[in-house]
């Protein structure tokens, strides 16, 4: 009924109860909105009633036609829509029906953010989608913020109630953390640009407000660098834990600094996912079948014909870039021109603590959206399970690369076991591990006299060493300065 008031009626109405009548529109029925809201009498009512039917009276009169019916949305001027649009979200707008006691106020929000626009505007503010965020209902479409005067901090109300409906998924959701709830009511706050999706960006000195309470509001990040300014990571408020889980109005008040640049804000009802539940919705509708990426490795190792060198095989590690471990769920965006993969797990739950949504390997952006499961990666990783490193060859087809260590220890290159000799020569040992006193040799030649360097210098067999020929005691210190 308020809202159908025009400019003299909701004069009447202010005045009746004591308020300010002066204003524009907008301004008047806001008041007469706070009014019904917070204190409507039956004495107001009354008189919300009296104005309303001695209108449409006086309308009848003047057609000399039928009585008109209620005012309905199709009905509205252009003005009250553009304010009120989202009043009528989710089919919870109620009928007027001048026998109700009371106006039923579930799903009505009052938008005292911003002026009203002369015209319904076709573009909109959108937002980016969320990949942790599933929308459940849009509570205030985005609003511009606008100043009320001159002043460089302002503050800028809005008021709503929740549905029964919305209530009751709140209290039934699962707890992501003690006290925070998956079905959560959000604040998101961007740039005022129709251009193209915006993402989340606070306005300066941002302070938010519900009922009597300041939620918390994310810090700026620590800069380490001389001369750059800390950042500040701008994401969705979680307003649940302050708001009223039942019939009453909540009131939100976002405090902002005006210093040019202009802000829209948005209030959204959206279920929170886990890193978890998103790797399981990537596994059902992202995973890309192995026929396709060998037809990608064909087109990457392609001969360029402006290229004089033909590459004949790509390496690809199955060494995660992320967390140096091997990869169990191999991922890449449909965007990155590249074959290596990372881990979709730990960059899952990477973003989940700190959403940047960079590819780790060429740094470009990776949103979720974008994101692929390379089926032939997957394959290969079962069935080669002894190596890091595979290469693409031409044909699509694939081949395990040996690390330097397991090419060291091939049968090609035995390592030879043996003794040192005087002369500073490695003497294989023989089976029993003794010396070249053995039969026992390579090529039909006898095997050289093995010294034991390790004895001690009084020990009978460095006595015997001493007691022999100069030319031997010669060669004995010649072969001990090249062990050491």
């Amino acid at each position: 009924m308020v809202m159908s008031f025009r400019v003299s009626d909701l004069q009447v109405l202010l005045g009746f109860v004591g308020r300010s009548k002066s204003g524009l529109k907008h301004e008047l029925v806001t008041r007469a909105l706070q009014l019904v809201q917070f204190d409507c009498s039956p004495d107001v009512f009354k008189k919300i009633k009296e104005l309303y039917e001695t209108r449409y009276s006086k309308k009848s009169s003047e057609t000399a036609q039928q009585p008109a019916p209620p005012p309905s949305a199709a009905h509205r001027s252009p003005e009250t829509l553009a304010m009120h649009s989202t009043y009528d979200h989710g089919g919870t707008t109620p009928r007027t029906n001048p026998n109700i006691d009371y106006p039923v106020l579930y799903g009505k929000y009052l938008n005292g953010l911003g002026r009203v626009p002369p015209k319904i505007s076709k573009a909109e503010v959108r937002l980016v989608k969320l990949p942790f965020f599933d929308v459940v209902d849009e509570l205030l479409k985005p609003t511009e913020l606008v100043a009320q005067n001159s002043e460089k901090l302002q503050d800028s109300p809005c008021i709503f109630a929740l549905t029964p409906r919305q209530v009751e998924l709140i209290r039934n959701s699962r707890d992501l953390q003690p006290g925070i709830k998956s079905v959560q009511v959000v604040l998101r706050i961007c740039y005022t640009d129709c251009s193209c999706p915006q993402e989340d960006q606070y306005p300066p000195n941002i302070a938010v407000k519900v009922n009597h309470s300041y939620c918390s509001v994310p810090g700026y990040y620590p800069s380490n660098k001389p001369g750059v300014e800390p950042k500040r990571p701008c994401r969705p408020i979680n307003l649940t834990n302050l708001m009223y889980l039942s019939s009453a109005t909540n009131r939100i008040t976002v405090t902002w600094g005006n210093y040019g640049k202009c802000y829209s804000v948005g209030l959204y009802l959206v279920r929170q996912l886990t890193s978890a539940e998103l790797l399981q919705r990537l596994k059902t509708i992202g995973i890309k079948h192995p026929e396709l990426c060998k037809t990608l490795v064909k087109e990457k190792l392609r001969l360029d014909p402006d290229s004089e060198i033909a590459t004949t095989g790509v390496r690809v590690s199955l060494i995660c870039p992320l967390v140096k471990m091997r990869l169990t769920v191999p991922c890449r965006a449909e965007t990155c021109a590249h074959l290596q993969c990372f881990d979709a797990v730990f960059y899952l739950q990477m973003n989940e603590k700190k959403p940047t949504w960079m590819c780790p390997v060429c740094d470009k952006g990776a949103p979720y959206d974008q994101l692929i499961i390379d089926g032939l990666l997957s394959k290969i990783l079962t069935e080669c399970e002894d190596t890091d490193e595979i290469e693409f060859l031409v044909d699509g087809s694939w081949c395990p690369i040996k690390m330097e260590k397991e090419r060291s220890c091939s049968p090609q290159s035995p390592i030879v076991v043996g003794s040192l000799d005087v002369n500073g020569q490695v003497i294989p040992l023989n089976s029993n591990g003794g010396g070249g006193s053995s039969n026992n040799s390579e090529n039909g030649k006898p095997s050289a006299e093995v010294v034991d360097l390790t004895l001690d210098s009084s020990s009978s067999a460095s006595s015997d060493e001493e007691d022999g020929p100069p030319e031997k005691r010669r060669n004995f210190e010649k072969g001990l300065l090249s062990a050491c």
